[in-house]
């Protein structure tokens, strides 16, 4: 089964729904959807019409851009959909304030903040992108950056080296921080280092890797597969769903397909969530500004 062919719990492109059973969708600006027949994951842009015809523009996040007659044949959060033009409800009125991808509320008309000398640090890029796209505009209005360590095997020869303080605070995400484990044995001696008591706070949640904090079910699927122990988990991972897992490229562009479900908090597991909003009030508590 490779990605194309992908969906919701035992259905496929063989398989799938009857048209009569696929919901229409308005295709509004924002809503990333899937061309099932390509691959191809973007955001709407624009719809319009071509050739007498409406077409739909999507756009990935490289900024590629490709066009689509609407109608079926797309899937939005791993379930197949036929995208109709979008129309305006005049009627309709805001409910509540508008919300940012982590669920707080939008500031609007606000510059970013000048970036601060703190710093959240994650174990990967794969790390860093989960978090820029659901707390991204958070961040920059609080002047937080967030950078990827690449691991944590030297956490705390990278935090003497960063040499944290009161106005030089550290939050540190870690994977697979359970009790027992090497990090948790990392992270132990790492608070060890002179200036990181009361100036770094290591958090982490329980899956091997970032890519299992992503609900299964936003997915289109019911669990993530297992993977044997001693095989590399993203190329079992991939391997399991379906896709190409043999190169490193390939294991960067599966991960891109994931991460392109991912729309709000509400699709991460609560065990993530927690732990990035304590990073952050941590590092904008008053003394550390």
């Amino acid at each position: 089964m490779d990605w194309n062919t992908w969906g919701p719990a035992g259905h496929d492109k063989l398989t799938r729904p009857p048209a009569a059973d696929v919901p229409d969708v308005p295709a509004r600006r924002g809503t990333v959807v899937e061309d099932v027949s390509t691959g191809f994951v973007g955001a709407v842009v624009r719809v319009q019409r071509s050739g007498g015809v409406h077409v739909v523009v999507l756009e990935d996040r490289r900024g590629t851009t490709r066009s689509f007659p609407l109608g079926p044949g797309f899937w939005i959060d791993g379930r197949p959909v036929r995208l109709t033009p979008p129309r305006p409800d005049p009627a309709a009125a805001p409910r509540g304030p508008a919300r940012t991808a982590s669920g707080s509320v939008k500031v609007t008309g606000a510059r970013a903040r000048t970036a601060r000398a703190s710093r959240i640090w994650v174990e990967g890029v794969h790390d860093a992108e989960l978090i820029e796209k659901v707390w991204g505009e958070d961040l920059r209005l609080e002047g937080i950056v967030v950078e990827p360590l690449h691991g944590v095997d030297d956490l705390g020869g990278l935090i003497s080296e960063f040499g944290p303080s009161p106005t030089r605070r550290l939050g540190i995400l870690v994977d697979h921080l359970v009790p027992g484990s090497k990090e948790e044995r990392i992270a132990a001696q790492a608070m060890r280092v002179p200036g990181a008591a009361g100036n770094v706070l290591i958090l982490g949640h329980p899956y091997v890797d970032v890519w299992q904090v992503i609900k299964p079910q936003v997915l289109g699927i019911e669990a993530w597969p297992v993977v044997p122990k001693g095989q590399d988990w993203k190329t079992g991972v991939l391997k399991g769903l379906g896709l190409p897992h043999a190169t490193p490229a390939d294991i960067g562009l599966g991960w891109k397909r994931l991460l392109s479900h991912v729309r709000t908090y509400a699709d991460l597991e609560p065990a993530l969530l927690g732990r990035v909003e304590e990073l952050i009030d941590f590092l904008t508590e008053p003394e550390a500004r």
